[in-house]
């Protein structure tokens, strides 16, 4: 044991000696050796470092979007993507990758200023302008010096135009830059354009200042309120807003209908009101004051050129569906549509019960006007003789549902025959339920006559009219077909009578009538067309007949909110009908003379309106026949009394524009309506083609989308509802 513990020691001692002598010799051939020697030891450590070091292998456009790179750097080549997309393929060692919220939230910021900049520079030059030299918008709209030096809202004083590039597109996530909106902008997330102690409503690029905000709401409630009376005036602006600012902004817009202030703020408030509507319904769930917007926009739609673009019948149907899913038809289980507890409150119950019975009033008015079937639901809620007094309507809105429940009686006995392929009844059963339902409306004229409501005795004459368009659908050979017609007659004349000499408290009211109205006016002069150039024009006052067709013509043309709207088109085909219509000599007939089937209709699928679409329709044919254009015609409008081919005298042109009406006697209640410029429409003056305006281009066009008719397409307004959804505008097709 002990000699081989001995050699071990021998041997760790030995190898020790061997190591220091191997270190000396490694520090000796340091020092002795040459220079070259030295380069390559540092070679050696630099190919280490370099060992030690990431190699770069991606470029930097690869690298800011996390791509597998393949570029090649020795010897250079760009990536497959770079060379791909045209991009600068490089690496650089101190490229850091930039996150894309930051990005935006640059450019956000960079936006904001920029157009802060720009107001701030187009409100220092308007300031330094003389006061005559401004603007007729902005004159209106400084009321004050205090309120024009604290002002820096917009070029034109208190609206903005709409752009193409909406504030919700460039502002993002609204509560990634609130604070940045507040500071830098003034603009909140409440819609608030703040400046001092003023707060200026704002939608999209559209601002309103208070004091219109206020005008425009006594507008609404002194003008239009009174035709659909629920809401309650008591109510401040801002308690409307705070309800639902859809709610806020319909109602800014129907004040805003014949605002003579500011005739460009309709126009204005279209695209952004509608696709609010959008932006809102596509909220879930919804709030009961969304329904009564939706009621207001189908009583008075934006004014439009083509009936493929209107969305009231679509809009009606979501409101009534929208109503029914919020359980309005039974306000007093709202517990039963809700998953959170629901205390029932009086004044929220009424309400709730005549926002339900207006649902129904203008569901019913939107499917009588437009040839459809009725979407509305007349159940106990509106049937009640209760004792309660949370379910007793206001005696307006009463009287009017029982109107519109009338019109609903009449849609469903004529045009609901599940036996038929178009609805209608039976010719042996049709005269048995004109009777009944001419008894029924007899009563229903007795009840209603105490209340000696002008506006609810215009409803009762449309439902009459509504009654009796239904004999264009008579055998021409059952006994009483005569008495049928001129009982037509006699509810055409006293409708148009009742509309043209409406007069409320304030005055005449034709203009601010509902959108049905203007509908009903448009039926009835087809049927003083239909009827004076039929055998039946031996029966009727002829002088009389051809003085009210010209007083309704001109009506539907003040009806008019814009230039080359529907009213204003369809009341230009009426009076080409009447003029260029080849009406037959009337002769004497007698009660066994023999009829004629010249008062049968082509269209028959639109119930009490197909007298409207087969009249337009064989317009349409007559017109491609002879080569007419409408445009022609719309630049120098039609009088129905005249001899001439077209009325492009300075008369008839003088009395478009003038107080009084040709052919009306001056009667106030038919003033003008505002014409726009047609820079609003869309169509740059001076810029013809065939001497004609550019976007009338195409000979031939078509009215009321079911049937490919005349009127779509002719004219693209400065919204569409093409872009509501998303999509870039294409224009009304």
């Amino acid at each position: 044991m002990g000699g081989v513990s001995h050699a071990s020691v021998s041997a760790t001692g030995m190898s020790d000696a061997v190591g220091s002598v191997r270190k000396r010799n490694v520090a000796m051939a340091g020092l002795d050796s040459s220079p070259g020697s030295v380069d390559d030891v540092e070679d050696s450590e630099l190919q280490e470092e370099k060992k030690r070091q990431p190699v770069k292998r991606a470029c930097n456009e690869c690298r800011q979007q996390k791509l597998r790179c393949d570029v090649v750097q020795d010897p250079w080549m760009d990536c497959s993507r770079c060379r791909r997309l045209k991009l600068d393929c490089k690496i650089e060692s101190n490229f850091k990758r930039v996150g894309k919220r930051s990005r935006n939230a640059e450019m956000e910021r960079e936006i904001i200023e920029l157009r802060k900049q720009i107001a701030n520079v187009q409100a220092t030059a308007v300031t330094s302008m003389p006061h005559q030299q401004q603007p007729p918008s902005l004159q209106s709209a400084q009321h004050t010096p205090k309120q024009e030096s604290s002002s820096h809202v917009s070029p034109a004083g208190v609206y903005h135009t709409p752009s193409g590039l909406s504030s919700d597109q460039y502002m993002g996530s609204h509560e990634a830059v609130a604070s940045l909106l507040d500071l830098r902008s003034g603009f909140d997330g409440s819609n608030y354009m703040r400046n001092g102690n003023h707060h200026f409503r704002r939608i999209e690029d559209v601002v309103v200042v208070p004091e219109r905000v206020t005008e425009l709401f006594d507008l609404f409630f002194t003008f239009y309120h009174p035709f659909l009376p629920f809401l309650e005036r008591a109510q401040s602006s801002d308690e409307y807003y705070n309800a639902s600012p859809l709610l806020f902004w319909t109602i800014i817009s129907v004040g805003a209908r014949r605002y003579q202030t500011d005739t460009h703020l309709l126009n204005s408030l279209a695209g952004p009101v509608s696709r609010l509507v959008w932006s809102t319904l596509a909220d879930i769930p919804q709030s009961y004051h969304v329904v009564k917007a939706l009621c207001l926009l189908c009583t008075w739609p934006f004014p439009t050129s083509s009936t493929s673009t209107d969305p009231t019948f679509m809009l009606c149907g979501m409101m009534m569906q929208v109503a029914m899913q919020l359980g309005l038809h039974r306000p007093s289980y709202a517990q039963d549509f809700s998953k959170f507890r629901v205390e029932l409150i009086e004044d929220e119950l009424r309400d709730k019960v005549r926002t339900w019975a207006i649902c129904n009033i203008v569901a019913q008015r939107v499917a009588t006007g437009y040839g459809q079937p009725p979407s509305t639901l007349y159940d106990w809620t509106l049937s009640s003789e209760s004792l309660d007094p949370n379910f007793r309507l206001p005696d307006g809105i009463r009287a009017r549902l029982q109107i519109e429940k009338f019109c609903d009686k009449v849609s469903r006995a004529l045009y609901t025959n599940q036996r038929d392929p178009v609805g209608l009844c039976n010719d042996h059963e049709r005269s048995t339920l004109i009777s009944f339902l001419s008894r029924d409306f007899d009563e229903l004229e007795s009840q209603l006559k105490a209340q000696n409501d002008c506006i609810t005795n215009l409803y009762l004459r449309a439902s009459n009219l509504h009654l009796h368009l239904s004999v264009f659908f008579d055998d021409t050979t059952g006994k009483d077909y005569r008495d049928r017609l001129l009982s037509l007659y006699v509810a055409t004349r006293t409708f148009l009578e009742a509309a043209m000499n409406l007069e409320t408290d304030v005055g005449p009211a034709l203009s601010y009538t509902p959108y049905y109205i203007y509908q009903m006016m448009v039926a009835a002069g087809c049927t003083l067309l239909k009827l004076n150039t039929s055998f039946f024009a031996a029966h009727i006052n002829m002088d009389y007949t051809k003085n009210l067709f010209n007083r309704t013509i001109w009506a539907i043309r003040r009806v008019s909110l814009s230039s080359n709207d529907l009213p204003e088109r369809l009341a230009e085909v009426l009076a080409q009908m009447w003029r260029l219509g080849s009406a037959p000599n009337p002769k004497p007939s007698t009660e066994n003379s023999e009829m004629d089937d010249s008062l049968m209709l082509k269209v028959r699928c639109r119930m009490s309106m197909s007298l409207l679409f087969d009249s337009v329709w064989r317009w349409r044919e007559d017109a491609r026949t002879k080569g007419r254009n409408l445009e022609a015609y719309l630049k120098n409008p039609t009088n129905p009394d005249s001899n001439a081919e077209s009325s492009a005298s300075s008369s008839v042109g003088a009395a478009h524009t003038s107080t009084s009406t040709p052919g009306v006697g001056g009667d106030p209640s038919l003033a003008p309506s505002a014409v726009l410029p047609q820079a609003t429409l869309g169509i740059q003056s001076g810029s013809t083609i065939g001497g004609l305006p550019s976007g009338f281009i195409e000979p031939n066009y078509e009215v009321f989308d079911p049937l490919n008719w005349l009127l779509d397409g002719l004219v693209d307004l400065p919204y569409s509802y093409s872009t509501i959804s998303g999509m870039e505008a294409q224009g009304i097709a």
